[in-house]
């Protein structure tokens, strides 16, 4: 057993903590935190890992974390760091002068457009005028066609329908047109933050009974936990890592709780709504519940 496994350790029986019970906190298995116990990293899922899981453990036994993980960082292996590509640019002096007489000869060829589409209109403009003038100057034709006068109906003859019980619906043969009423609009699906507390971002869901998680890995690769429900009946869905530009949804009905080793690695959305996972290369703890009205 390591220093640091001792010191862990004491500290978890000082607060008289079963390993079972330090598992249901922090959410780690088990066999994980026997293996920090016992000095034996390469059970772990990744370098990364080893350092997130520590200082997990150091949170829930009572210890600064920070200071641990000070303490004994030559004993702790360093996570590999991420290896990024430079982007190479390329501009030729070629391409400039290309692009130089290629804006010039545009201007050029607007310029001349604009000239002529104002003569245009200044000619359109006048020929549009002479023949209204012209016009004005015919004279009237004597046989122009007289339109009738519109008939007013008779007001006896529609007294006696009104009296038969037509009321000129007979007349017109127009069925009466009944409005539809509008649809009513389905429930908007709305996902907001509760609380945050001990390390974990609660969130409620409404307008919807049942959960769609969809998750992308963006970054390194990173470790995921999701179980549903949380407490004395956790049924773990999927614990597993996943690399980058990977991608899972769950369907779930009831709360859902997801553990991220990494959560500046990943992307998630409930319901369509994204959901900020973290900017740092920490272990996250979300849960999801269904607010049902």
């Amino acid at each position: 057993m390591s220093d640091l496994g001792q010191l862990l350790r004491k500290a978890r029986i000082e607060k008289k903590i079963s390993l079972d019970d330090l598992q249901e906190t922090t959410k780690i298995r088990k066999r994980y935190l026997e293996a920090i116990e016992d000095g034996n990293y390469k059970v772990l899922p990744g370098n990364f890992y080893v350092r997130a899981f520590i200082k997990s453990y150091a949170e829930a036994v009572g210890l600064d974390p920070n200071e641990v993980l000070n303490m004994y960082q030559n004993v702790i292996p360093q996570p590999e760091p991420e290896q990024i590509e430079p982007i190479r640019t390329k501009r030729t002096t070629r391409n400039t002068e290309w692009l130089g007489k290629w804006a010039s000869n545009v201007m050029v060829i607007s310029f001349v457009v604009l000239i002529l589409g104002v003569i245009y209109y200044y000619m359109s403009q006048s020929y549009t005028g002479n023949t209204n003038d012209a016009t004005k100057d015919l004279p009237k034709k004597i046989t122009e066609k007289v339109e009738p006068a519109a008939q007013t109906p008779n007001p006896g003859n529609a007294g006696a329908n009104g009296a038969n019980g037509t009321n000129g619906a007979l007349a017109d043969n127009k069925p009466v047109q009944v409005p539809t009423p509008p649809p009513t609009p389905p429930p908007t699906t709305e996902v907001k933050l509760v609380k945050s507390e001990r390390g974990t971002d609660y969130y409620a869901v409404t307008g919807t009974d049942k959960l769609k998680i969809e998750m992308k890995v963006t970054g390194d690769s990173c470790w995921i936990e999701v179980d549903s429900p949380p407490g004395g009946n956790k049924k773990v869905i999927d614990s597993m890592t996943f690399n980058n530009g990977e991608t899972k949804t769950w369907e779930l009905t009831d709360t859902a709780f997801l553990i991220f080793g990494k959560a500046n690695a990943v992307e998630l959305s409930v319901n369509g709504s994204p959901v900020v996972v973290g900017d740092q290369p920490n272990v996250k703890k979300i849960q999801v519940d269904i607010q049902k009205s």
